[in-house]
Protein backbone atom coordinates (compact mmCIF):
# COMPACT_ATOMS: atom_id res chain seq x y z
CA UNK A 1 0.00 0.00 0.00
CA UNK A 2 0.89 3.55 -0.93
CA UNK A 3 0.42 6.39 1.24
CA UNK A 4 0.20 10.29 0.68
CA UNK A 5 -0.36 13.29 3.08
CA UNK A 6 -0.18 16.96 2.53
CA UNK A 7 1.95 19.64 4.32
CA UNK A 8 1.02 23.79 3.74
CA UNK A 9 4.44 25.31 3.83
CA UNK A 10 5.08 29.58 3.92
CA UNK A 11 6.10 28.65 -0.44
CA UNK A 12 3.18 26.57 -1.06
CA UNK A 13 1.21 22.91 -1.02
CA UNK A 14 3.58 19.87 -0.07
CA UNK A 15 3.12 16.47 -0.74
CA UNK A 16 4.51 13.34 0.96
CA UNK A 17 4.68 9.81 -0.37
CA UNK A 18 5.33 6.72 1.81
CA UNK A 19 5.28 3.03 1.79
CA UNK A 20 4.18 2.43 5.27
CA UNK A 21 7.05 2.43 6.88
CA UNK A 22 9.70 5.04 5.20
CA UNK A 23 9.27 8.26 3.25
CA UNK A 24 9.60 7.89 -0.34
CA UNK A 25 8.81 11.12 -1.89
CA UNK A 26 8.13 14.74 -0.44
CA UNK A 27 7.51 17.28 -3.96
CA UNK A 28 6.37 20.99 -4.05
CA UNK A 29 2.87 20.26 -5.60
CA UNK A 30 3.14 20.65 -9.25
CA UNK A 31 6.77 20.58 -9.43
CA UNK A 32 8.39 18.76 -12.10
CA UNK A 33 8.65 15.13 -11.44
CA UNK A 34 5.72 15.26 -9.27
CA UNK A 35 4.88 11.86 -7.22
CA UNK A 36 7.27 10.27 -9.61
CA UNK A 37 7.78 7.65 -6.41
CA UNK A 38 4.61 6.86 -6.15
CA UNK A 39 4.04 5.82 -9.67
CA UNK A 40 7.30 3.67 -9.91
CA UNK A 41 6.13 1.61 -6.84
CA UNK A 42 2.82 1.23 -8.74
CA UNK A 43 4.78 0.13 -11.91
CA UNK A 44 7.22 -2.39 -9.46
CA UNK A 45 3.78 -3.58 -7.49
CA UNK A 46 1.20 -5.50 -9.74
CA UNK A 47 -1.35 -5.75 -6.04
CA UNK A 48 -1.29 -2.10 -6.53
CA UNK A 49 -4.03 -0.94 -9.11
CA UNK A 50 -2.61 2.89 -10.06
CA UNK A 51 -4.26 5.61 -8.13
CA UNK A 52 -4.75 3.09 -5.16
CA UNK A 53 -3.01 5.88 -2.75
CA UNK A 54 -4.58 5.67 0.89
CA UNK A 55 -4.27 9.20 1.93
CA UNK A 56 -3.72 9.12 5.82
CA UNK A 57 -1.35 10.39 9.23
CA UNK A 58 0.77 7.29 9.24
CA UNK A 59 3.89 7.50 12.37
CA UNK A 60 6.49 8.78 8.81
CA UNK A 61 4.07 11.49 7.96
CA UNK A 62 4.06 12.61 11.81
CA UNK A 63 7.57 12.61 11.65
CA UNK A 64 8.06 14.18 8.74
CA UNK A 65 5.41 17.28 9.42
CA UNK A 66 7.64 17.26 12.73
CA UNK A 67 10.58 17.90 10.82
CA UNK A 68 8.73 20.46 8.36
CA UNK A 69 7.51 22.76 11.19
CA UNK A 70 10.97 22.80 12.96
CA UNK A 71 12.63 23.65 9.22
CA UNK A 72 10.29 26.39 8.30
CA UNK A 73 10.24 27.92 11.67
CA UNK A 74 14.33 28.71 10.90
CA UNK A 75 15.87 26.60 12.93
CA UNK A 76 17.98 23.25 11.51
CA UNK A 77 16.21 20.39 12.59
CA UNK A 78 18.35 17.22 14.40
CA UNK A 79 17.18 14.01 12.91
CA UNK A 80 15.60 12.93 9.65
CA UNK A 81 12.80 11.35 9.08
CA UNK A 82 13.40 7.53 7.73
CA UNK A 83 13.87 7.60 4.23
CA UNK A 84 13.77 5.09 1.11
CA UNK A 85 15.64 6.03 -2.41
CA UNK A 86 14.04 4.39 -5.08
CA UNK A 87 16.66 5.07 -7.44
CA UNK A 88 19.63 3.94 -9.13
CA UNK A 89 22.74 3.50 -6.91
CA UNK A 90 24.36 6.84 -8.54
CA UNK A 91 21.19 8.59 -8.03
CA UNK A 92 21.49 7.48 -4.26
CA UNK A 93 25.14 7.82 -4.04
CA UNK A 94 24.07 11.46 -5.02
CA UNK A 95 21.73 11.91 -2.48
CA UNK A 96 23.57 10.67 0.09
CA UNK A 97 26.54 13.30 -0.46
CA UNK A 98 23.22 15.71 -0.25
CA UNK A 99 22.37 14.88 2.63
CA UNK A 100 25.36 16.24 4.07
CA UNK A 101 25.66 19.47 3.06
CA UNK A 102 24.96 21.65 5.96
CA UNK A 103 22.16 23.33 6.55
CA UNK A 104 22.53 27.39 5.10
CA UNK A 105 25.42 26.27 3.01
CA UNK A 106 26.11 25.04 -0.74
CA UNK A 107 28.07 22.97 -2.86
CA UNK A 108 28.68 22.61 -6.32
CA UNK A 109 27.82 19.81 -9.04
CA UNK A 110 31.31 19.64 -9.71
CA UNK A 111 32.39 19.40 -6.07
CA UNK A 112 29.86 15.75 -5.86
CA UNK A 113 30.91 14.95 -9.13
CA UNK A 114 34.43 15.17 -7.48
CA UNK A 115 33.60 13.04 -4.69
CA UNK A 116 31.74 10.13 -6.49
CA UNK A 117 34.87 10.15 -8.78
CA UNK A 118 37.31 9.47 -5.94
CA UNK A 119 35.09 6.76 -4.48
CA UNK A 120 34.97 5.27 -8.09
CA UNK A 121 38.35 5.41 -9.51
CA UNK A 122 37.29 7.22 -12.68
CA UNK A 123 35.75 10.79 -13.81
CA UNK A 124 32.10 11.50 -13.38
CA UNK A 125 30.83 14.97 -15.37
CA UNK A 126 29.16 17.57 -13.11
CA UNK A 127 25.74 17.15 -15.66
CA UNK A 128 25.12 13.96 -14.83
CA UNK A 129 25.16 14.56 -10.94
CA UNK A 130 22.62 17.50 -12.47
CA UNK A 131 20.42 14.61 -13.45
CA UNK A 132 20.39 12.78 -10.45
CA UNK A 133 19.93 16.18 -8.58
CA UNK A 134 16.86 17.27 -10.63
CA UNK A 135 14.98 13.80 -9.88
CA UNK A 136 15.61 13.88 -6.07
CA UNK A 137 11.93 12.59 -5.26
CA UNK A 138 12.94 13.92 -1.42
CA UNK A 139 13.15 17.13 -1.84
CA UNK A 140 14.38 20.00 1.20
CA UNK A 141 14.88 17.02 3.69
CA UNK A 142 17.38 15.69 0.46
CA UNK A 143 18.53 19.15 0.04
CA UNK A 144 18.78 19.82 -3.84
CA UNK A 145 18.49 23.12 -3.59
CA UNK A 146 21.70 23.94 -1.71
CA UNK A 147 23.43 22.39 -4.98
CA UNK A 148 24.71 25.48 -6.98
CA UNK A 149 26.32 25.64 -9.96
CA UNK A 150 30.39 26.07 -9.42
CA UNK A 151 29.81 30.28 -10.73
CA UNK A 152 26.93 30.64 -8.77
CA UNK A 153 24.59 29.70 -11.30
CA UNK A 154 21.59 28.07 -9.52
CA UNK A 155 20.63 26.54 -12.86
CA UNK A 156 17.13 24.66 -12.10
CA UNK A 157 15.57 23.36 -9.31
CA UNK A 158 12.79 20.73 -9.90
CA UNK A 159 10.13 23.03 -7.23
CA UNK A 160 11.10 26.33 -9.05
CA UNK A 161 13.88 29.01 -9.37
CA UNK A 162 11.81 31.11 -7.11
CA UNK A 163 11.38 28.44 -4.07
CA UNK A 164 14.94 27.70 -4.46
CA UNK A 165 16.60 31.22 -3.56
CA UNK A 166 13.65 31.31 -1.14
CA UNK A 167 15.10 28.37 0.65
CA UNK A 168 18.70 29.54 0.84
CA UNK A 169 17.47 32.60 2.12
CA UNK A 170 15.86 31.14 4.40
CA UNK A 171 18.73 29.36 6.28
CA UNK A 172 20.59 31.85 5.58
CA UNK A 173 23.24 31.15 2.91
CA UNK A 174 25.70 33.32 1.75
CA UNK A 175 23.53 34.39 -1.95
CA UNK A 176 25.83 37.16 -2.46
CA UNK A 177 27.54 35.66 -5.08
CA UNK A 178 24.88 33.11 -6.56
CA UNK A 179 22.80 34.00 -9.18
CA UNK A 180 19.84 33.39 -11.63
CA UNK A 181 18.92 35.05 -15.10
CA UNK A 182 16.02 37.37 -14.05
CA UNK A 183 16.35 36.98 -9.81
CA UNK A 184 19.62 39.30 -9.36
CA UNK A 185 17.64 41.16 -6.99
CA UNK A 186 16.16 38.38 -5.03
CA UNK A 187 19.39 36.91 -4.40
CA UNK A 188 20.71 40.46 -2.79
Amino acid sequence: MQYKANYMSPVGGITLGSDGEALTGLWFDGQKYFGDTLREMQRENSGNIPGNIQEEEIPVFIKTKQWLDIYFSGKAPDFIPDLRMICSDFRKRVWEIMLTIPYGQTMTYKEIASVIGQERKKMVSAQAVGGAVGHNSISLIIPCHRVVGTDGNLTGYAGGIDKKIWLLRHEGADTGRLFAPGYHAALR
